[in-house]
């Protein structure tokens, strides 16, 4: 982010351009391939499913075929007789043997040759006292070469066993792998007279574990969690199925996405009620799925290379479009680098063209106002070097008046003395060199010095009655703020009564706000003149002099909003023949120390 920000403009136009334009494309890209991805997976889900359920149908078929001719077999009394006499151990004439050959077992036979799903329909006997006629009837050891006479269970479908009713060597090769679905034949007198197992290849009854298909292939999941399959499966893939369907209850369905690594596989199960087991195809769909990430990869490319051209084609207009501002640019560094005389040579009429008119603007009104700073600090250095000199010539007017009083003591005028002293030190305090605020304390004594000089002049005196806080004494007011207040109370309240009065001065503390009134005993003012000096105070220009009064009041109204703010100053209260009070509110602004 830091980097962005001190980019160059063109630079951050750029970014952002290609940001605005990448961005979108980006994110549309990213959705369609993400939805291609999907897409090409439930396609490949839809078909995988399709045909593991084509083939639960086929294998449905197959089943019903061995369940009927299961039934034909239980429902032939002429087999039950043979059986049940070979349970009796009875032996039958060779004429007999050959009637039930020809009238009943070749018809069997001939049922079981005629239908092409069968592999064999076998009966065993439970005597071994039979004379076997095969391929149909066996005594009862040739049963015990199959691996379903060792179960505890015999009854039901077995899958995946090697046929051995022949020998019971097991270094003999068998004839291929067979299922069958073994079922008693119960008498009721006698109890389990023979079993009847029909058979089927597993070829035949789950030929999509022979099917050799690119990228595909299937296998079967047993009850017991043996899996069946004639492909090599590696270990993870196995456990993967075993742990998918192992734990699944009867019925139920399973079509996932299953990814290992780099390798991308379909597992999609059915249950087969009959064989209590399911039916699983696994499809490798890595390649379909590469190729849609081939497609994304060389979207990826193409974008970049876009991008790239792109960035130069955006960089190139932008630094076209603001060729002024960068030549406006130039014209500021030089400015920076102190070249006041520097004009922006051409403007035009869009927004860099107002920018560099006004930038014109802006440095010859710089220049008019460097012109004018300088006349002022000549006139500021000419002032000062008359401040000097006036305050050569205030040392000069104390060291008279030193004199003066020192001459009125010798001649035992002490009257005199004393307003000597006091006009030295109204001189002292009018004319010392300080601007600003001052302190409550120092404006009072300036007070003190005015009245007792005012006093000489008349026949009657005006006493100063002081009702100050010791806290507010150190309070800052601005400078000959309370004389113009106290002078307006002598010339215009005191003077036309002509008799001795007092001039009050209260100081208030309010919160962060200090009040001091001064009031006298005068002749007060009419309701429309209070009105009238009220307005006045409000005014934000001055007044003319020729206003019967008011002047200093209005001069320390404006010196007060100057120094605090508007919400700061005086206010005036009158009664005609009474009395005026003028109110100043300052901030509560003391100093740290009273010597400061």
């Amino acid at each position: 982010m830091k980097l962005f920000r001190n980019a160059k403009l063109n630079t951050k136009f750029t970014l952002l351009i290609i940001l605005l334009v990448a961005l979108p494309i980006g994110i549309m890209g990213g959705i369609i391939f993400y939805n291609m991805e999907e897409n090409v997976v439930k396609e490949n889900v839809n078909y995988t499913v399709y045909n593991v359920i084509r083939s639960r149908e086929d294998m449905e078929t197959k089943l019903t075929s061995v369940n009927m001719v299961t039934q034909y077999f239980l429902s032939d009394a002429s087999l039950r007789e043979v059986l049940r006499d070979a349970a009796d151990h009875k032996q039958l004439s060779t004429q007999e043997l050959r009637g039930i050959y020809m009238e009943d077992i070749s018809d069997l036979e001939r049922l079981v040759n005629n239908n092409p799903v069968l592999y064999g329909v076998r009966v065993y006997s439970s005597s071994d006292d039979l004379q076997e006629m095969v391929p149909i009837l066996y005594r009862h050891e040739r049963s015990l070469h199959q691996p379903w006479s060792n179960l505890e269970t015999e009854e039901g479908w077995h899958l995946n066993y090697e046929d051995r009713i022949f020998t019971s060597n097991k270094s003999v090769k068998p004839t291929g792998r067979i299922a069958s679905r073994v079922t008693a034949i119960a008498d009721y007198e006698k109890g389990t007279i023979a079993t009847i197992e029909a058979c089927i290849s597993m070829r035949d009854l789950l030929p999509s574990l022979y099917e050799n298909l690119e990228n595909e292939s299937a296998c079967f999941l047993t009850k017991s969690g043996t899996l069946i399959s004639e492909t090599t499966m590696e270990e993870e893939l196995k456990s993967q199925i075993e742990e998918k369907f192992g734990s699944l209850e009867k019925s139920e369905e399973v079509h996932t996405f299953y990814q290992k690594g780099k390798t991308n596989l379909i597992l999609s199960g059915i249950y087969i009620d009959e064989l209590e087991g399911y039916l699983i195809r696994v499809a490798d769909i890595t390649g379909t799925v590469k190729n849609v990430y081939n497609m994304r990869n060389i979207f990826v490319v193409t974008m970049l290379v876009f991008i790239v051209l792109l960035a130069f084609a955006v960089s190139f207009m932008v630094k076209v479009l603001l060729s002024h501002f960068y030549e406006i640019l130039g014209s500021i560094r030089s400015i920076q680098k102190g070249d006041m005389t520097v004009r922006i040579a051409h403007t035009t009429g869009d927004e860099m063209g107002e920018l560099g008119h006004q930038i014109n603007k802006m440095m010859d009104r710089i220049q008019n106002l460097m012109e004018e700073n300088i006349r002022r600090e000549l006139l500021a250095k000419n002032s000062e070097i008359r401040s000097l000199q006036n305050q050569i010539n205030a040392h000069f007017i104390y060291n008279v008046l030193e004199s003066i009083k020192m001459m009125a003591e010798m001649e035992e005028q002490y009257e005199i003395s004393d307003a000597i002293t006091s006009l030295g030190k109204l001189l002292r305090y009018s004319m010392k060199w300080r601007s600003g605020n001052v302190l409550l304390k120092e404006e009072l004594e300036y007070i003190r010095n005015y009245l007792a000089l005012i006093n000489l002049r008349f026949d009657y005196e005006i006493y100063l009655s002081e009702n100050i806080p010791e806290e507010l004494m150190n309070q800052r007011i601005p400078k000959m703020s309370l004389q113009p207040i106290v002078e307006n109370a002598i010339y215009h309240g005191i003077e036309q009564i002509a008799e001795d009065t007092t001039i009050y001065i209260k100081g208030i503390l309010q919160d962060k706000t200090c009040c001091l009134e001064i009031s006298d005993m005068g002749r007060g003012m009419s309701e429309e003149k209070l009105a009238e000096l009220q307005e006045k105070l409000q005014m934000k220009d001055s007044y003319g002099e020729d206003s019967e009064h008011g002047i200093g009041l209005k001069n320390v109204q404006d010196r007060i909003h100057m120094a605090f703010g508007d919400a700061y100053g005086l206010s005036v209260s009158s009664k005609e023949g009474l009395y005026t009070k003028v109110s100043l509110t300052l901030p509560l602004e003391t100093a740290v120390n009273s010597n400061e």
